[in-house]
Order: C-alpha cells, then structure tokens, then sequence
C-alpha cells in the first residue's frame, strides 16, 4: 500500500475545495476463539480505510460539507474520492457546526512512520495459560481480540497529527454442570498488549464464582441492597457519559436539562466521587486529539486536530462538564470540551469488593449485566438483564447464586444513592466491550437496586 502519510498529501494536494481534511487509518487485527477446551479459530487482517472532507466556504462561520470514505488501496482512485467528495459538498445543506479550521499547534510527529501493527503472535502466552484451564473439568468459552489503529489527519490549513492506538481485550465464560445444575460465569479484562493479562487469575475468579453456584436460590422481583463490582459499574457509567451532551441539555432534551439551563454545578453524592476522561491515564491511554469525518452533537469535523486532554465529567460528586464542540461552546458560551475515550471514577475508600461483602448482611453481588437499552432520555432511565453471575450475600459471605432478572435504573440516580464506593480498578465492561475498553472504577454498594422482574435469561 502507498503509504498512508502519502495518501493524504496526494489527496489534500488534488482537492479544489476551499478547505480540505484527510483521515487515514491503518488497522492491524487479531483474534482468537475457544470454545469446550478447545482453540477454535484464529486469524489476522489489515485493512485501510480513509476519508476525504471537503469544505465549499459561504462566510466565516457558513460552510457546506461532504464526506466520502473508502477502502481502496489503489492510488489511481484518490482523486475520484476527491471529486465525490466535493460534489457532495456542493449539494450539502449549510453546517450548523462551521468554524474556521485549526491551524498547526507544532511539527507533525513521526509522520512519516510506519503502522502499529499486530498479529496473532501476541496471543501465545495467553494460550500457554489458557492450557492449563483446558485441562480442568470447568468448560471454557472466550475471546481474545488485538487491534492496532493508526491514524493520520491532515488538513489544508497544515495540521498534520499522527497516533497509534492498541486496543485488546479477554473475555472468558466457564460452566460447570448441566441442565437444572447449570452454572455459568463471566470475567474479563482490557489490555493494550497482553503482557499484563493474568490468566491463571482470570481462572481462579471464574472457578470461585462458579463455586458460589453450588447452591441455587430463587428469588422475587423487588429492590435489594446490592454490590456492584467495577465491571457493571463501567458498563453504566459509559451508558450515561454518552448522553452527556450540552446542546442537547440546553435545548432540554437529556437528564443533564434542566429549566433555563443544564445542571452543571448540581450535587449528586456526598462521596467526593470524580469522573473524568484523561488520553494521558496510565494503561488507559488514547488519541490526544480529534479525528472525525463526520460531525454529532458531540464531535465536530471543524475540531479536527484539537488536542484533548483531562475533562472531569462530575468532581467530587458535583456535574462539572458536559461535551461542547467549538461551534456548540461559542453558541452556549461554554467550555469546549470533546468525549474521552476512556472513563475513570475515583474518590472512594480503599475497600476492595471483597471487602464489602464481608460487610454485607444480606444482598446480592450483581457481577455483570447486558442487554442495556435506554427507557427513558428524560431521567436516563436505563434497563437491562444480568447474565452469568448474581450471588446471594449473607452474614458476610456469598452462599448461593440467584436467578436472573431484568433492571430498571438510572445512572445518575444510583450515584445519588451509593452508600459507599470502594478501590478503582482497571476493568472491562461486558455490555459495551466491541466500543469502549478502557475504563477504570470502584465497585459501588447501592441500598435498593430495583429488580423490577425476574429473567428467564441464563
């Protein structure tokens, strides 16, 4: 393939727009299966796909836009991109976003550099591992997954920015028994290399939980004090940081309206919690700038090449920041600020989830949930069912898993009511793992979680 930096010179050098943007990304994938004690399938690819936005001026801030993507590797097809791209500029209605385009904060970096790249080599110690759970009687399902993104954003203005970002996960289900006696459990983690995944604890977690189902207990719909590990947590968390938009909260359309405003500056807790996104979080890091090719509510194609950097969501318990684009900030005369691609909650005790069981008198441990569907925009309102793991807790111990049940739950209104939040950890959420991995959080005790109705789901 020419290489990608070229192909966005090429492309910015043909265009006859009065602006033009580039984005480039290179994909390096790998994955592997297991199923029953046994590898399955592996596999590894490269693709590229890139952009051409083109942008036709009607004053300062009055522009029309169009974007064209494609696959193609072929350079004898970069100006036809081009010329589509401009066409469908020209028929564009008027950008509601339109602002002048950035100009170049410094020198590109490694511009010029070759691709991250990944194959299915970076699985082989985790195979190794995985080896001596095939040799148990609990059977095994997973997925492993490596991605090595790397992206180049050009534009006519001359920024011209370039990052590599990995993404990987494991997942691991473990059943034990059979029909009525079915036990089945759930653990996973994110990585950006594998070299930090622990498998043999993956292993002795999912051999616990599948211990604590030696006893079975059915129970009604209803609201119990439950405990939350950072895995569920995260999954809700990121349910409500995406509707965390301001022009959407100004307008009165999201939990974050209220009369006259948003509701930036309202408590939400007493526990001094913190929830921000951070491209510089250790283990947790991503894009430090804005690559988009099409514009939300949320991100703005006039933002490209905007350098990111730490937002927090809610400070010590108080809604801090809300996502502005440039053109949505100077409409609302608010800070501009872009979604993260990692969320951190932080501002708990040092309790691990251990801890708070031992503390329990009698609750549930709800280890992971899907099927997230928003009820509700009003009061982000959510439901869902939980899967592979609700466990009785009784005089400080686990003693029995429980049926499944469908929730119904609103984020904001479970950090209203947390009675306690314990240690941050890095954690991968089951719900949205395919969009969003990097996520550190606290396990939360929350005194009436509401089963509104028990699930046949298993």
């Amino acid at each position: 393939m020419m290489p990608a930096g070229e192909v966005v010179e090429r492309a910015l050098a043909l265009s006859k727009a009065d602006e033009a943007m580039v984005i480039v990304t290179d994909a390096y994938d790998a994955s592997l299966r297991w199923a029953g004690n046994s590898m399955t399938t592996n596999g590894s690819s490269v693709s590229r796909g890139w952009s051409v936005i083109s942008i036709f001026r009607e004053g300062p801030n009055a522009a029309r836009v169009g974007t064209i993507g494609s696959t193609s590797v072929d350079p004898a097809e970069i100006e036809a991109v081009v010329r589509k791209s401009e066409e469908a500029a020209r028929t564009a209605e008027p950008a509601r976003d339109a602002m002048p385009l950035l100009e170049p904060e410094g020198p590109s970096q490694d511009w010029a550099a070759e691709p991250g790249s990944t194959g299915i080599e970076v699985f082989t110690g985790l195979a190794n591992d995985l080896s001596a759970g095939f040799d148990g009687s609990d059977r095994l399902y997973g997925f492993a997954h490596h991605t090595m993104n790397t992206t180049w954003l050009g534009t006519s203005t001359g920024v011209r920015r370039r990052f590599v970002q990995p993404t990987g996960s494991v997942e691991i289900n473990g059943k034990r028994g059979e029909g009525s006696d079915l036990a089945s459990a759930w653990v996973g983690v994110g990585t950006a290399d594998f070299t930090d995944v622990d498998v043999p604890g993956m292993l002795t977690e999912l051999s616990r939980r599948l211990d604590w189902a030696k006893r079975k207990v059915d129970l009604p719909a209803g609201r119990y004090e439950t405990l939350m590990p950072p895995s569920t947590v995260a999954d809700l968390m990121i349910a409500m940081a995406w509707e965390m938009e301001g022009r959407g909260a100004q307008e009165g359309h999201t939990a974050f309206s209220r009369a006259g405003g948003t509701r930036i500056g309202e408590r939400l807790t007493d526990i001094p919690l913190t929830l921000y996104s951070d491209p510089n979080a250790t283990g947790l890091e991503y894009q430090p700038f804005v690559a988009t090719s099409a514009s939300s509510q949320a991100s703005s194609v006039f933002d490209n090449g905007l350098s990111t950097g730490r937002v927090d969501w809610i400070r010590d318990g108080v809604i801090e920041s809300l996502v502005y684009p440039r053109a949505a900030a100077a409409e609302f005369d608010a800070p501009t600020t872009v979604p993260g691609d990692n969320l951190l909650l932080t501002g708990g005790s040092d309790a691990s989830i251990d801890d708070m069981i031992a503390r329990t008198e009698r609750g549930l441990l709800l280890t992971t949930l899907w099927y997230i569907r928003e009820v509700d925009p009003a009061s982000l309102l959510l439901t869902g069912l939980t899967r592979d793991g609700v466990y009785l807790v009784e005089n400080g111990a686990v003693t029995a898993a429980v049926n499944n049940f469908r929730f119904n739950e609103s984020p904001l209104d479970l950090l209203r009511r947390a009675t306690e939040a314990g240690s941050t950890q890095i954690t991968l959420p089951r719900e949205w793992k395919d969009w969003f991995t990097r996520t550190a959080m606290p396990p939360l005790r929350i005194p009436d979680f509401h089963m509104s109705s028990v699930s046949q789901a298993t």
